[in-house]
């Protein structure tokens, strides 16, 4: 789904009570000063005890890690939409092994470029703190981190050996501006983290989950990137949980309507393959509508990727009346996690 697609779906049919609408949600009242100055400080501890480096902590020359063109552990897995779909698992095992290398080492470049995104905000944000202001030391620990999964990403690329794009162009064109949001508007800042951070991980972890053979240098990248990600996952939410309900009442309705819509684009950047890769195999237009979003099967996965996030818009007072209308509009609605990574429920036999 485009950009623009999107945009139309988020205005058409929706209501016009916008005014009844702005006195919706009950505003919780979050942590206090002390429990969230603990939370940051255990975050940070957590950081300090248990953390990777890219070129320690992987070793990128053992003989396992070596990436052949012809290992069938390059296919893909059917915790991914394509990989499971009767098209490409009825494709010569070649062509199956070719495009999961493609498709992954895509996955990773996205990765990296999200995570520089998100770097750069990081450090426009923490410039603007003052003194003493808990989130300095946190996010600082955040940003070292994400600095050493950018390389991890790139040499997982670089491995592969495969050019490939990462994210859309125009993704990429306007994303220098990304880190503006950061001090002036740092709610929209940490749903735009979390929008590219909560597809990752959700993909990552079904993987991990499903005990499909993996190659082995990208099982230990995703196990590296999920152990890690669970922090600054936590972060991001306890940060919006706790200044979300301090924004003035206009202000907070306009971001409870601005979060579904960065959800969505943001995914689908992340998670539909990009217009380079369906050239590339030639995967007919009509798998890929039906891939994405279409099938039931691939409508419950974007469902279920954005159930962490849901339960955030409850319990931050983000989802009011009229935006739960356009979570159901772009279908990424339904019921929010009972808590967090809470593994989707499966199709009854």
């Amino acid at each position: 789904m485009s950009a623009q697609t999107i945009e139309n779906q988020t205005v058409e049919n929706l209501p016009t009570e916008v005014a009844i609408d702005l006195d919706a949600p009950e505003i919780p009242e979050g942590l206090t000063d002390e429990q969230y100055r603990a939370v940051l400080a255990t975050l940070s501890q957590a950081s300090v005890d248990r953390h990777f480096d890219a070129f320690a902590d992987i070793d990128w020359d053992h003989p396992d890690f070596v990436v052949t063109h012809d290992d069938p552990r390059w296919i893909l897995p059917k915790a991914d939409p394509l990989g499971a779909s009767a098209w490409y698992q009825s494709q010569p095992r070649e062509k199956q092994i070719a495009m999961g290398l493609w498709r992954q080492a895509n996955v990773f470049r996205v990765g990296l470029q999200f995570e520089n995104i998100l770097i750069r905000g990081i450090m426009q944000h923490v410039f603007s703190l003052r003194n003493g202001a808990p989130e300095y030391r946190y996010l600082m620990h955040e940003a070292t981190e994400e600095c050493h999964h950018t390389q991890m990403f790139q040499e997982g690329v670089n491995r592969i050996g495969i050019d490939v794009p990462g994210m859309p162009l125009w993704i990429r064109a306007v994303s220098p501006t990304f880190s503006l949001f950061a001090n002036r508007l740092p709610v929209i800042f940490f749903l735009g983290v979390l929008a590219g951070e909560e597809p990752i991980d959700h993909v990552q972890k079904t993987v991990l989950r499903s005990r499909e053979e993996l190659h082995p240098m990208m099982g230990r990248i995703m196990e590296i990137h999920v152990a890690e990600e669970a922090r600054h996952i936590s972060f991001a939410h306890e940060y919006i949980k706790r200044q979300a309900p301090r924004l003035g009442r206009f202000e907070r309705f306009a971001v409870s309507l601005f979060y579904p819509v960065i959800m969505r684009v943001l995914g689908d950047a992340i998670m539909v393959p990009p217009k380079e890769f369906r050239r590339e195999f030639a995967i007919p237009d009509a798998v890929v509508r039906e891939l994405y979003w279409r099938s039931p099967e691939s409508q419950k996965m974007l469902s279920d990727t954005f159930a962490d996030v849901r339960m955030l818009a409850e319990q931050s007072g983000l989802m009011t009346r009229l935006s739960r209308r356009l979570w159901r509009r772009l279908r990424i609605d339904g019921r929010p996690a009972r808590f967090r990574s809470e593994p989707p429920v499966k199709f009854a036999a």
